[in-house]
């Protein structure tokens, strides 16, 4: 086994690359804990959703890929991977030393698509792959010269993703997909999907599900936006008609579909939540409580009060999660719980920032920091549905952490073609 670098001498040599290749990031006085916001400075923005013409959101794919490329290129962009998938093999230690370096600059933004693509797409495929799927997908994806998201929601299944219904039907050395994908982030802007279909209807539902790369560009593959209530458009629907795949994109076996899904969904729930900055936070509602003069309110006190206890029990649980993976612990109940914190949180907020704002929050005057709020109030309720909905996290924590009993399940080992008849039988 290659001798490790040292990581100190890791670390300079990153910060060394870092500086040559982006702009310092501004830092400021105060800690970034109790620092204040510049009223009216800047750009004021707590969308949950991107609200971008697509033109927009090309030119800020571009810069992202721009920066990924680079970064690949230089040897950082792959660095807990292991060397068979194209990566360094180095310890996470390193990843979280170059993440700490890379918080020093400023980087790209780019929304959902490139951590999607890179953190659940590329690393699904690299732990179900066959060697030549690794090749084709793995290193174009984490380098983004190619981009992929996921063929999981239909509108008929709802939170049970099991129940989906997208038929793959074998013909020889190809499948014939039919069926609807819907809230899939970025499809407008992505070359391939991970698909969950459905390969055999006549055994429980878990296990009738294969897993299938699916390009964009493909015949029978058609992809229209769903405008959203905030203004954008980051989710899609994406129709298969008589879209014939080879065999030879399938990830995994066939059957496997529900445990390739359950992998990718790990990853989504390590993504999911924790100390993102969307969408608001506490700062900024104190600043517009501040503003309008009503931070000395009982009332409004009271409930910034609330919202910023709730943001550090979050906070804590999130380092508390990082700690045990630092310590080479598994990943336990803390990503449902801080999935379900943030959520709460971002609700909490969207509460706060009404009660602060009034008519302001539905009048747009142009004043800065007032009617903006209404894209985080509008956008939030998505994130109780992304990343696995409340109620499933509930289940999870209620079932694996609790030792509750599972809730009731008709369909649990029957047929799914003979559970969909005793659904629609009522």
């Amino acid at each position: 086994m290659p001798e490790l670098p040292d990581l100190e001498e890791f670390r300079l040599e990153a910060r060394a690359w870092l500086e040559r290749n982006a702009p310092a990031r501004v830092v400021r006085t105060e800690s970034e804990e109790d620092a204040e916001i510049a009223w009216g400075v800047g750009e004021f923005d707590v969308a949950v959703f991107y609200n971008l013409t697509e033109e927009e959101e090309r030119t800020k794919l571009e810069a992202y890929r721009s920066w990924q490329q680079k970064k690949f290129d230089a040897g950082y962009a792959m660095l807990s991977w292991s060397e068979k998938l194209g990566g360094r093999s180095l310890p996470r230690t390193y990843t979280r030393a170059w993440n700490q370096e890379e918080a020093r600059v400023e980087t790209p933004s780019a929304g959902e698509l490139p951590p999607t693509s890179m953190g659940l797409i590329a690393t699904t495929v690299g732990a179900y792959g066959t060697p030549e799927q690794v090749a084709k997908w793995v290193k174009p994806l984490m380098r983004m010269d190619l981009l992929g998201c996921q063929l999981f929601s239909e509108p008929s299944a709802g939170s049970d993703l099991a129940s989906l219904t997208t038929r793959a039907t074998r013909d020889g050395d190809e499948w014939i997909l039919n069926g609807q994908k819907v809230w899939t982030s970025g499809a407008r802007f992505a070359d391939w999907g991970l698909a969950i279909t459905r390969s055999d209807f006549d055994v429980p539902k878990h296990k009738g599900l294969t897993a299938f790369m699916v390009p964009f560009d493909h015949p029978g593959v058609e992809v229209r936006p769903i405008r959203q209530m905030s203004g954008g458009a980051c989710f899609n629907e994406v129709f298969l008609t008589d879209a014939r795949i080879p065999d030879e994109w399938r990830l995994g076996g066939v059957g496997d579909g529900w445990r390739v899904a359950l992998t990718c969904l790990g990853f989504e729930r390590d993504h999911s939540g924790g100390g993102s900055s969307m969408g608001g936070g506490f700062k900024m509602v104190l600043a517009t409580a501040r503003h309008l003069g009503r931070a000395e309110d009982p009332v409004i006190r009271r409930t910034l009060a609330n919202l910023y206890m709730h943001g550090k029990v979050a906070q804590f649980t999130n380092r508390r999660a990082a700690a045990a993976l630092k310590a080479g612990q598994t990943p336990g109940p803390e990503g449902s719980l801080g999935k379900l914190m943030w959520t709460a949180n971002m609700r909490r907020t969207s509460d706060a920032v009404s009660q602060i704002l009034g008519p302001r929050l539905i009048a747009d005057t142009g004043e800065w920091g007032t009617y903006g709020w209404s894209e985080q109030v509008l956008g939030a309720p998505g994130y109780r549905i992304a990343g696995g909905s409340d109620e499933i996290q509930r289940n999870i924590i209620g079932e694996r952490v609790l030792g509750l009993p599972a809730e009731p399940r008709v369909d649990k080992d029957v047929p799914f073609s003979e559970a969909q008849r005793l659904a629609r039988k009522g």
